[in-house]
């Protein structure tokens, strides 16, 4: 697990020592709450994976906000509550948002802070920002301050990534400087096109970077051909963004039963077989799939449990897929979010431009 390497502040000790209250099961992480004394069960049977600048430990599976978080309604906020609340008692640390995100980033502050977990969680921030003139940091600045203010950190925040590579040229260099200041404590890039991954590539062989984030799924597999290679060869974590491809893998695989040769390995869900297919490839070290379903979360976290399958297998589970699975080869041109809707900020900004703009992409 986590281990944080600053002092915990008073607020932080205080908030440990009222932890009895919260049903956490399997939390925990070495830090604050660690350090307070306070009582702490160390999941053993966790799958996690090392951060190679730090050699700090993550639990495979974390949790992404895009869309899912991002609500503007008490029953969505609860939602989204209760999937936090079960990912983290399920040994779930990792939570990835944006600004970027609508709301996504307000709720989840929120909802870390109600739960009193925000001081303890491992956030993988994003910021995406230009500025009034080359080169000005004050956009950044200002995304910044607002997500320690939303997540009420009183701490570094634990990883901040250029989002989708966003005037990178300008948000890397800056980042390193944030890390050398003590604001942040990893900093990365992303990004979910594999148009742009011989881009993200090369920031990862000359950057310094700590982590990159790639779109990487049992449907979208360019990343393991050189980018995941180029991390594992420069010492950089990989996140992987998409894992069950915004809800597509699950929608091809509807009425479909897992196949036996995966039974045999425990894995008993679509979930599991597509998260364990992502994280048995060594140089990952954390999937974010997301969800608003409370219900599926149980599905997501069982994938960093038990048995991961080998090469072989691996490449029968693909092969399974394209042979059996009709409409698999049409994943990654399906919409996202197939017979969902998601009513937050971005998807009412994105209907109010739709609806004044005589072009939209087909």
């Amino acid at each position: 697990m986590t281990n944080i390497s600053w002092t915990p502040t008073r607020r932080q000790l205080v908030k440990a020592a009222g932890l009895g209250a919260l049903p956490l099961g399997a939390a925990g992480t070495a830090g604050a709450a660690g350090a307070a004394g306070s009582a702490v069960v160390e999941p053993d049977d966790l799958i996690t994976r090392t951060v190679p600048s730090t050699n700090e430990r993550l639990p495979a599976i974390g949790l992404g906000t895009f869309m899912t978080f991002d609500t503007l309604t008490g029953r969505g906020r609860e939602r989204a509550r209760e999937v936090v609340r079960r990912h983290w008692e399920a040994g779930g640390r990792v939570f990835d948002c944006s600004p970027l995100y609508g709301r996504s980033e307000a709720n989840l502050g929120e909802i870390a802070t109600g739960l009193r977990i925000d001081d303890r969680l491992f956030l993988a921030g994003k910021i995406w920002s230009t500025g009034d003139h080359l080169w000005d940091d004050g956009h950044a600045a200002g995304s910044l301050r607002r997500t320690v203010r939303r997540m009420s950190l009183d701490r570094p925040v634990d990883l901040m990534q250029c989002h989708s590579l966003v005037n990178v040229d300008v948000i890397v260099p800056l980042l390193h400087a944030w890390k050398k200041e003590g604001r942040i404590r990893h900093l990365g890039v992303t990004h979910h096109e594999p148009a742009y991954f011989p881009l993200v590539q090369s920031w990862v062989e000359r950057g310094r970077l700590d982590f990159v984030q790639v779109h990487y799924s049992i449907a979208t597999r360019a990343a393991e051909e050189r980018l995941i290679p180029a991390a594992a060869a420069n010492g950089t974590a990989v996140l992987v963004n998409m894992p069950l491809e915004k809800a597509r893998l699950h929608h091809v695989v509807r009425g479909h039963r897992v196949p036996d040769f995966a039974r045999e390995l425990g894995i008993t869900t679509w979930s599991q077989y597509f998260l364990k297919w992502v994280i048995a490839n060594p140089a990952v070290t954390c999937a974010l799939p997301a969800t608003s379903d409370p219900a599926h979360v149980a599905e997501n976290v069982a994938a960093m449990r038990g048995p991961l399958p080998d090469a072989a297998t691996r490449a029968r589970m693909v092969r399974h897929l394209e042979e059996s699975i009709p409409g698999f080869d049409q994943v990654t041109t399906m919409p996202w979010y197939p017979g969902k809707s998601y009513e937050g900020q971005v998807s009412r900004a994105q209907a109010a431009i739709r609806e004044r703009s005589p072009w939209w992409p087909s």
